[in-house]
């Protein structure tokens, strides 16, 4: 190195299950070529199973912290929904406290995003957060009458057979209301009672 400070990157990279369908590695690796082609150091890769819908995600708030005490100069991130999914606001406000620390944030699918330049990437950002928000409750929307129409057909999860009727109702479905018997004045052995 000829004298020159070396910038640090974070990675950021997110899906939302841990499940097969889902790699880290398809955001991974073309972040990490990104990172290396731009010259930056990489600090440390950040990673959360997790919903971009809240902020509860461990990796994220541990980038969190570590921006605010300035440890990298510069995250990357796969795209903007990667980072958050949480609307206008919250995006936002993340991106207020990465400025504060004099921390940026590029994508790489959005050639745009990069907070290190000033003007039209706050339009665009606010924009696209909206987006990513209205395209998570479009999700849930979906998952939810999924559900509905698995449990109206009594099939539940990933099951195709219908649900088994067991217990209780098997029991009494064909059995005939029972009514109380009326009142009479006989004891146990049918004998009248008298007053």
């Amino acid at each position: 190195m000829d004298g020159q400070i070396e910038m640090k990157a974070a990675i950021y990279v997110r899906v939302s299950t841990d499940e097969t369908r889902q790699d880290l590695n398809n955001q991974l690796d073309p972040l990490k070529k990104m990172v290396e082609a731009l010259e930056f150091e990489t600090y440390k890769v950040y990673q959360d199973y997790a919903s971009g819908g809240n902020s509860n995600r461990p990796g994220f708030q541990e980038m969190l912290e570590d921006a605010r005490k300035r440890k990298f100069d510069l995250i990357f991130v796969w795209a903007l929904d990667r980072f958050s999914r949480e609307g206008i606001l919250n995006t936002l406000s993340y991106l207020k406290i990465l400025k504060q620390s004099n921390v940026a944030l590029k994508s790489l699918q959005e050639s745009w995003l990069d907070t290190r330049d000033e003007g039209m990437s706050e339009l665009f950002i606010a924009i696209f957060s909206w987006v990513a928000k209205q395209e998570r409750e479009r999700l849930v929307e979906r998952i939810k009458a999924g559900l509905k129409g698995k449990k109206n057909v009594g099939k539940r999860g990933k099951d195709k057979t219908p649900r088994k009727k067991s217990g209780y109702y098997l029991r009494w479905k064909n059995t005939p209301k029972k009514r109380p018997p009326k009142k009479n004045n006989k004891n146990y052995e049918g004998k009248p009672i008298s007053k």
